[in-house]
């Protein structure tokens, strides 16, 4: 077994990250598996190297320990720009020049589980068209759903306590797989990654079983490895709101300055045991 935690260097981390590590520690440790640290770091606007640091103390303060040294996104670039290319040659994937705005005033865009559905805007465009506004207009490029969905057949997924699960990618509609100002998506660096780092199970938040309709449908496409996915509860506040990396007073370097025993909390989290105040729900 290999899992992995993939913290985004983009603030401090909080209850939440803890949670989530702490689970996928303690799930390889039992079967004698190994944890990787992935540092998401290809939002070059936000990603910061103090937040890297940071992210380490915490780990290091839970007594969380990883094997082998950090795995950085912003090391794989190449192998981003060669999927999108390879993406592009058998036409999965479309230049989009839509800006929010655009897709937000269009009469056209529904919601999906993953919020407004993108309404195809750019799909049709010429050959000529796009390479003439590619030449001088900033744009994303969009997987052409449909067209990936009618290669790939039917879909699933192995979930811990569900069984086999039946991904839904066309409810997603055309999602963005690389941005004008980031180099891939969330979507298609995780999938690489994953698959790269050797990756068996997943364990994250269950905010993000939608996008695991997306990611069978790359990894299907790209010729990817399926992990067995566990998709855990979210901490939430006295609010109810799951936690955010504004929550400063959830933040785990809040709880180390206050006196709080690392280790024994992530024992705590593991058995689902949370401090005054905080919560596990799905959503």
């Amino acid at each position: 077994m290999l899992t992995r935690f993939a913290p985004s260097p983009t603030g401090e981390l909080h209850l939440g990250h803890a949670y989530s590590a702490a689970l996928a520690h303690a799930a390889a440790r039992a079967v004698g598996g190994r944890l990787r640290l992935r540092i998401d770091d290809i939002d070059g606007s936000r990603s910061r190297e103090d937040y890297v640091a940071a992210a380490l103390a915490d780990l290091a303060w839970l007594g969380i320990e990883w094997d082998g040294a950090p795995v950085r996104q912003s090391g794989h670039l190449d192998a981003y720009a060669a999927a999108l290319a390879d993406l592009r040659i058998r036409e999965l994937v479309y230049p989009c020049f839509c800006t929010r705005a655009d897709i937000a005033q269009s009469l056209a865009a529904p919601h999906g589980p993953s919020g407004t559905i993108y309404p195809g805007t750019c799909r049709h465009r010429s050959a000529q068209e796009r390479a003439r506004r590619m030449a001088g207009e900033p744009h994303c490029w969009r997987l052409d759903t449909a067209r990936a969905v009618a290669l790939a057949g039917e879909i699933r997924w192995d979930e811990e306590g569900r069984g086999s699960r039946l991904a839904n990618p066309a409810a997603h509609g055309d999602v963005v797989l690389a941005r004008k100002d980031a180099p891939a998506s969330y979507h298609l660096a995780s999938v690489l990654d994953d698959a790269a780092m050797g990756v068996t199970h997943v364990v994250r938040g269950a905010d993000l079983v939608a996008a695991t309709d997306i990611h069978r449908l790359l990894q299907a496409v790209l010729g990817l490895p399926t992990p067995f996915y566990r998709h855990h509860a979210l901490v939430c506040g006295a609010d109810g709101k799951r936690l955010a990396k504004r929550d400063a007073a959830a933040s785990l370097a809040t709880l180390r300055d206050a006196g709080v025993d690392g280790p024994a909390l992530a024992v705590d989290l593991v058995a689902g045991r949370l401090p005054t105040g905080y919560s596990l729900r799905m959503p």
